[in-house]
């Protein structure tokens, strides 16, 4: 019997990792199996044409967020194309549907809910000795005419029975990303979530754990992001998996999602050891409001969550992502404006703000009605308003969190964004007025280019503000933009002062000459720019400074700023 086990991503880089566990726990029982990943980018006759030359008996489709429509179109268009060939869905997009999914797509021969190591190895070896999947648990199957619905049964017990896909050699690791997961399940029963119904934690052993971390350093990922839902909710196995990577590791760099309030000395300890660069926590706050938090049943510490991150903070070799979910019951426009500065403050790299999303068989789902809560009911089924939000609200919040994409989240305008905070009372106070000009002008409707960024976010300052708020900001706006990119003396914007005196550019030749110097025979080319500053918030007034723009060959451009 031959078998594809497929997807589509939502960009080339991704790469699965439920394909690759699913052929381990089924090759054994089918000799003849592949994996075939696409992207929703790719037109669809294109994708069907290649699915088919594979001369499938069966095909598996991963079913995601991003691919379910895309996904059901393909699996109509493959049978017309080629009566008989079963197509079955997998995956959290369809986990909690039914049987009108298929009746709705005749292209569909059966759905598996949940989990799908068992339910497809047990269905494939129906298949395969030509008797009706009658035993095979979560399993939604066409009978002729009929469509049968089986019992849920037990999950896997061990997940060690599933043979490492690392192993076996499944994974492309050439993509520059893979993902790993060392558990299953969370102990939390966040509403927004899915994991919120598989309560009972699953970890792989310590010994397979070991064994596919250790092959993925050897072969230099550049990339291995860990999957699981709360990486620390056993803190003693945590640590001791970040002391295995921090023996072991030859320059990869790992993602991982925590909950930031189990975090104890120990670790901390630990982590304070990590090279720079290597690891990422993701930690998601949601947030600040106590009584958002009960009501969607998440119990973390709030104050415990913020001192650890402002202890890893201080420590500054690990990358901080923060989450914050806008959408959530009980939550309105300022309270979470209030979270926006209360995250912020904790100085994270990165802040995220996005519109809750009521995914099928979340609780939050189910009990929308109850919390006034309306959603689009296409993927991603995004929040629209709330008791407490409403559609516009949930818009501009949206826009900040564009506009935190554009600047803070890109490592850009951070002089800029402090010295708004400053101006206007708070960060989110700023936010605000920089959205509303933002929409006015049309600039969420286009790219930009970072000059343009740059030049879009100096109007708005011009406009909006006169005096010394308004030099303040002109002048870290040009520092960041002088940090962000190479800027030559002639072609320097408004904002930025580059006419200097005949003694300042002396004092500038003279240092040049000594940098420049000073590199010569090491292969490195040095360009700069020379700025004066009046206003900056963080500089004594009339600072002349020297940005240097180091480059090496196969190296990225490194800027450096010296106080002249």
């Amino acid at each position: 019997m031959r078998i594809v086990l497929a997807t589509l991503h939502s960009k080339y880089i991704h790469a699965s990792l439920a394909l690759p566990l699913l052929a381990a726990y089924c090759q054994d029982l089918c000799a003849d199996l592949v994996i075939r990943e696409f992207t929703v980018h790719e037109p669809k006759e294109q994708v069907l044409g290649a699915l088919l030359a594979e001369e499938p008996e069966v095909i598996a489709f991963s079913v995601y967020l991003w691919n379910r429509r895309q996904t059901l179109e393909l699996a109509d268009a493959l049978v017309t194309a080629r009566p008989g060939l079963r197509i079955v869905l997998g995956g959290p997009e369809v986990s909690f549907e039914g049987p009108e999914l298929l009746e709705h797509h005749f292209g569909i021969s059966a759905l598996i809910r949940g989990e799908g190591e068992l339910p497809l190895r047990g269905l494939l070896e129906a298949w395969q000795q030509d008797r009706l999947p009658v035993q095979v648990p979560r399993l939604t199957w066409r009978n002729g005419d009929r469509i049968c619905e089986n019992p849920d049964g037990p999950l896997l017990s061990d997940l060690d029975d599933i043979p490492s896909p690392l192993q076996l050699g499944l994974i492309d690791l050439n993509r520059g990303l893979v993902y790993l997961e060392t558990s299953r399940g969370c102990p939390y029963r966040c509403a927004f979530c899915m994991s919120a119904l598989d309560q009972t934690v699953r970890s792989y052993s310590m010994a397979r754990i070991e064994q596919d971390l250790g092959l993925l350093m050897e072969k230099r990922v550049a990339k291995i992001k860990l999957v699981d839902r709360t990486f620390n909710y056993d803190p003693e196995r945590a640590r001791r998996i970040f002391a295995f990577i921090l023996q072991h590791n030859r320059g990869s760099h790992f993602h991982f999602e925590i909950g930031g309030h189990l975090l104890n000395e120990k670790t901390l300890e630990l982590l304070a050891t990590v090279p720079k660069d290597t690891f990422q926590f993701e930690i998601g706050v949601q947030s600040t409001l106590p009584e958002t938090l009960r009501t969607i049943d998440r119990p973390a510490a709030l104050e415990l969550l913020e001192q650890n991150v402002r202890q890893l903070r201080q420590m500054g070799n690990i990358h901080l992502h923060l989450d914050l979910i806008a959408g959530l019951p009980g939550e309105g426009y300022h309270d979470f404006l209030a979270s926006i500065d209360r995250v912020a403050a904790l100085r994270p790299h990165h802040l995220q703000l996005e519109p809750v999303k009521l995914l099928p068989g979340a609780p939050l789902r189910q009990d929308a009605a109850r919390h006034g809560i309306s959603f689009d009911p296409h993927p991603p089924y995004s929040v629209l308003a709330t008791q407490q939000l409403s559609f516009a609200e949930l818009e501009r919040l949206q826009g900040i969190g564009r506009l935190l994409d554009l600047t803070i989240n890109t490592d850009r305008g951070h002089h800029f964004l402090a010295a708004l905070s400053k101006g206007c009372g708070s960060l989110s106070s700023g936010l605000e007025q920089l959205e509303a000009f933002w929409r006015r002008q049309g600039l969420f409707r286009r790219p930009l280019s970072q000059r343009d960024l740059f030049n879009q976010l100096w109007t708005f300052a011009h406009t909006s503000f006169t005096g010394q708020v308004r030099a303040q900001l002109g002048e870290c706006l040009g520092w960041d933009l002088a940090v962000s990119e190479r800027i030559s003396q002639e072609k320097a914007p408004e904002y930025l002062d580059t006419q200097l005196t005949d003694s300042e550019q002396l004092r500038v030749r003279t240092k040049m000459q000594r940098i420049v110097a000073a590199l010569k025979g090491r292969g490195a080319k040095i360009q700069h720019l020379a700025a004066r500053f009046q206003h900056h918030p963080q500089l004594p007034e009339g600072s002349l400074v020297l940005f240097l723009y180091l480059t090496r060959p196969g190296r990225p451009m490194q800027v450096r700023q010296l106080l002249l």
